[in-house]
């Protein structure tokens, strides 16, 4: 590694991450780009987060091992970045991997950026509790919504096209100019888009630029604080409303799509939890702003597995006083589900898909959506260039 190379600050927040904490340190010590420090702030842990954490750290001294009460996500990041000494900094979910040329890339993009640029970002792989690649991936989605770059308020606004904590490398400055974290969600109990926030004020100044390969593996499991969705759509809507006060020259329709989308979103992550009641609110919230739900046969679907559901549930309570113990009965019976998945595939192979023909969606949602980003990213280019 070329000592005039830039400095580069890994963050990861974790609480009680003992199950993939160790995961994602190898990870970061796998990185082809070695001239970094990783910082893990400990946010109050109860399990043995801090002594895995500990143990890596006696072994490699780029690991320092941050401890407060727990204060919550923003908090253990704005510490993070406070104690570093990074010209960039690389935030990392506790429970997300990087893949081994995540920050090479992503520092040689910033460099070649220059200075209006404060963001670079990667495409992510949704992966399992056992790393393994889950979910589809559709070239259309990659080389046209997760690639955009330049001035892109709008875009990231209508869409977190981002996707997650851990996918970009921000210039240390962003956080000197514009402040860290929104601790103020955590007060308020309005958790999860923390990240959306510090996106949203980054673009207000910056360039975003984007490495077009799948560099990080975003981890999905149920007991993740995005499922939780009531929490995240109280702290959407008061990012939201903070940013259209700020922009009022960005049409109110953009924020109606971009809500009703999330809705939809959030209907998703209910369903996953068997929360059935909840998800056809989501599904009612995201119609009334927006028609365009209407036009996802899915969502049709979801509304008559809700209902079954909930229907289902209502008789066996009547059947059987003790229904939480029919659940229990039920379960020793039902065999585990698991999302689909190919075990063979890797990285390379869905890297290589993305660059096959493609068409622009022909199916009505599809369409609909894709003509609202084009409408978006004409935004981008004549309300601030």
């Amino acid at each position: 590694m070329k000592a005039n190379l830039p400095f580069v600050s890994v963050i990861i927040p974790a609480y009680n991450a003992e199950a993939f904490i160790g995961r994602t340190l190898e990870s970061v010590l796998s990185q082809t780009y070695e001239n970094i420090e990783v910082l893990v702030v400990d946010d109050g842990s109860k399990d043995k987060t801090a002594e895995i954490v500990a143990s890596f750290a006696q072994k490699d001294s780029r690991i320092i091992l941050l401890s407060q009460q727990n204060a919550g996500v923003a908090a253990a990041r704005n510490l993070g970045i406070e104690k570093s000494r990074g010209e960039y900094i690389a935030p990392l979910d506790a429970d997300d991997i990087w893949y081994p040329s995540k920050l090479d890339k992503q520092v040689q993009c910033i460099l070649e950026g220059g200075s209006s640029v404060g963001l670079v970002y990667a495409w992510s792989l949704f992966i399992d509790e056992d790393d393994v690649i889950i979910g589809q991936y559709e070239p259309y989605d990659y080389l046209n919504i997760h690639s955009v770059e330049g001035e892109v308020y709008p875009a990231i606004l209508f869409r977190n096209f981002i996707g997650n904590a851990s996918a970009p490398l921000i210039r240390r400055t962003c956080f000197e100019k514009l402040g860290g974290y929104n601790c103020e969600l955590k007060q308020q109990n309005a958790q999860g888009c923390e990240d959306w926030d510090i996106y949203l004020r980054i673009a207000e100044c910056y360039e975003f630029r984007v490495v077009p390969e799948f560099l990080i593996g975003y981890r999905q499991g149920s007991a993740s604080m995005s499922n939780n969705s009531k929490t995240m759509a109280k702290s959407y809507n008061l990012v939201m409303a903070d940013f259209q006060k700020r922009h009022p020259e960005i049409p109110t329709y953009v924020y109606t799509w971009s809500a009703s989308s999330f809705y939809v979103y959030l209907s998703w992550k209910s369903t996953a939890c068997g929360d059935y009641f909840t998800t056809l609110g989501w599904i009612y919230n995201a119609v009334k702003l927006d028609y365009s739900p209407l036009l996802l046969r899915p969502i049709y679907e979801c509304i008559i597995k809700c209902i079954l559901k909930i229907a289902f549930k209502r008789i066996m309570s009547l059947i059987w006083s003790d229904y939480q113990y029919w659940l229990q009965f039920l379960k020793k019976f039902q065999p585990v589900r698991k999302v689909a998945v190919n075990r063979n595939i890797t990285v390379t192979e869905i890297q290589r898909q993305m660059y096959k023909p493609y068409q622009f969606p022909t199916k009505p949602y599809g369409r609909v959506m894709g003509q609202r980003w084009l409408q978006v990213l004409q935004m981008c280019r004549t309300i601030y260039q």
